[in-house]
């Protein structure tokens, strides 16, 4: 697959990786302009933090959530908490850009009547990963996951219900929109480290908004 796949145009164009699961060129594209002030006002609330493993690893991706419910780690687990743990307040309320952004994407995949009550923010920077997971601390695996790419070019990695599937390097570029449910919804899935570059409205930085129905 090249990396020009998904010119920057205003047509979203689909590219398959499964039965129910698949990327939306571009997609995000027309949604930046709310966007990408909500995502300051956010980030101004619950900063950017490299979270802890379990196993005692800190994470090379920072994080931070909005939403009812926010995804952490710590020593004692993985987990939705409706708090920030660094505040103690509440985290912040999902932007209506994000979920119009959300659902509307979720919609486009085939999954109608998507409503987000989480959205975990990771920032990449360069070397940055993200090492093959399955999506599980949901209460349910009914809704789809939504994962907006914005900045620097990234591989996202697409495997199977087993860890040892090999797995699809997929291309994601600067409004790409990956969606999965349904009969994908567990599949594994990662970024390899991310390579150095300079986006033009983003700098030196991937920033991935991931969607999801948590509680």
């Amino acid at each position: 697959m090249s990396g020009q796949l998904f010119p920057q145009d205003p047509t979203p164009r689909r590219l398959a990786l499964g039965p129910q699961a698949c990327v939306l060129g571009g997609f995000a594209l027309p949604h930046l302009g709310g966007v990408m002030p909500a995502l300051q006002a956010v980030l101004d609330a619950a900063p950017l933090r490299h979270l802890v493993t379990p196993g005692g690893f800190t994470m090379s991706v920072a994080m931070s959530n909005c939403g009812a419910l926010g995804w952490t780690s710590d020593r004692r687990g993985y987990r939705y908490t409706r708090d920030d743990p660094d505040s103690g307040r509440p985290w912040p309320d999902m932007p209506a850009a994000f979920e119009r952004l959300a659902t509307a994407a979720a919609a486009e995949a085939g999954f109608d009547g998507f409503v987000p009550d989480a959205c975990l923010i990771n920032r990449y920077a360069p070397g940055a990963r993200l090492s093959l997971h399955q999506d599980r601390d949901e209460r349910d695996f009914d809704a789809p996951i939504v994962s907006v790419s914005l900045g620097l070019p990234a591989t996202f990695l697409f495997g199977g219900l087993a860890r040892a599937d090999k797995a699809a390097r997929v291309p994601l570029a600067h409004g790409d929109v990956v969606v999965w449910g349904g009969v994908d919804r567990l599949r594994h899935h990662g970024v390899l480290p991310l390579k150095d570059g300079e986006h033009p409205q983003l700098g030196a930085q991937r920033i991935n908004f991931t969607f999801r129905k948590a509680g």
